[in-house]
């Protein structure tokens, strides 16, 4: 099996490489827009904190800027261009960006598989959006983004992976000279200031190019549904895991700590629960009457609306918030020379728009 895995992985890598020197070449085009696009994205397939990250940003910039956040919506059942509402189902959009429209409610987030065409269309739908973040375009070439911040998961070295099918890599090592920013993520609290140096040597080989580090800090556990009367929880009673993310272990070794895991239902990234999960995951409580049933974010998106449950699982279901803060340096100076490389004179000499003072104003400059 390994020598068939290793000879479809040559087969990928080299029409992969291929499409790149398509791009490079100019034989497919790459389309620049008049707004800039910050990409938040991975070489990498599963989890490695661009959710997170992209929320991190939103909350940052939105005091500056109009956002309208781009994502292709990866697990949802329709196609085509779709604004988020906070009434939609993450059938329909997708869990992520559903998650993003519910924390950020006044935010534009964008469902399209065409990021080009979907960028036109907020362009002429939302002309007061002044950022495009999109989600998980690295790999999209179309859109040439103005800043390319690249997520690496720290636990999962990419020095030491092998392209897809034989290993998690679903694009060339060598992309990530296109890199302005590297968040190396899902660090340890523990890192050594040597892992750190190690990690920059790998990742910064040109000038302008900076490493961050960043871990994952849960917060308090919030109840799925809402009772007017019920049990106070504390931490180290007993809890079943619910997971369908693409890279759990964090998640686990987190509720580890806090909690006396008694049981887990651990599906793949962007899973569709069904009633069958639901009765198996009511037996599950049935076993430890005493236990919280403990999900993830992205899992809570797609239970909360769900009305057919027994009320022994309502009442013992529990989600866990968490936020994205860099481990080095303040937030400010990752965001602000984020603001630099998004304010950065182009070949145009225009630079972006900002809000100043609660008004949109365009900075023209001399050529």
């Amino acid at each position: 099996m390994k020598p068939l895995l290793t000879i479809l992985s040559w087969i990928y890598g080299a029409v992969i490489a291929i499409r790149h020197r398509l791009y490079n070449w100019g034989v497919f085009k790459s389309y620049k827009f008049d707004i800039p696009v910050v990409c938040v994205g991975n070489i990498t397939v599963g989890g490695t904190g661009k959710t997170p990250m992209a929320e991190m940003l939103i909350s940052e910039l939105m005091s500056s800027y109009q956002i309208a956040m781009l994502s292709r919506g990866y697990g949802r059942k329709t196609k085509g261009y779709h604004e988020v509402q906070t009434s939609d189902s993450y059938l329909k959009v997708g869990d992520e960006p559903l998650q993003v429209k519910l924390k950020f409610p006044e935010t534009v987030v964008v469902v399209c598989e065409d990021r080009v065409s979907a960028i036109q269309r907020i362009m002429k739908e939302h002309p007061e959006v002044n950022l495009i973040i999109m989600d998980d375009g690295f790999q999209h070439r179309r859109v040439c983004a103005k800043v390319n911040i690249v997520i690496l998961d720290a636990t999962r070295p990419v020095e030491q992976d092998k392209l897809m099918p034989r290993g998690r890599l679903r694009d060339l090592k060598s992309r990530l000279s296109e890199g302005h920013f590297f968040i190396v993520s899902k660090c340890s609290e523990q890192m050594t200031k040597l892992e750190k140096r190690l990690w920059r040597n790998k990742l910064h080989t040109i000038e302008y190019q900076k490493v961050y580090f960043s871990h994952i800090v849960p917060g308090d556990i919030e109840p799925l549904f809402h009772f007017e009367e019920r049990e106070h929880i504390d931490y180290g009673c007993q809890a079943i895991l619910l997971a369908g993310v693409g890279n759990p272990r964090p998640f686990i070794r987190e509720a580890q700590i806090r909690f006396n895991i008694v049981d887990k239902m651990i599906m793949p990234d962007h899973y569709v629960y069904t009633r069958e999960d639901m009765k198996r995951l009511d037996q599950m409580l049935a076993q430890h009457p005493r236990a919280i049933v403990l999900m993830t974010e992205k899992d809570a998106v797609k239970l909360f609306r769900v009305k057919k449950l027994p009320e022994r699982l309502r009442r013992a279901m529990y989600y866990q918030p968490i936020v994205t803060e860099l481990m080095e340096g303040p937030d400010k100076d990752f965001i602000g020379h984020l603001i630099e490389e998004i304010e950065f004179k182009d070949e145009m000499g225009v630079r972006s728009k900002r809000k100043e003072n609660n008004e949109i104003i365009l900075e023209d400059e001399e050529i």
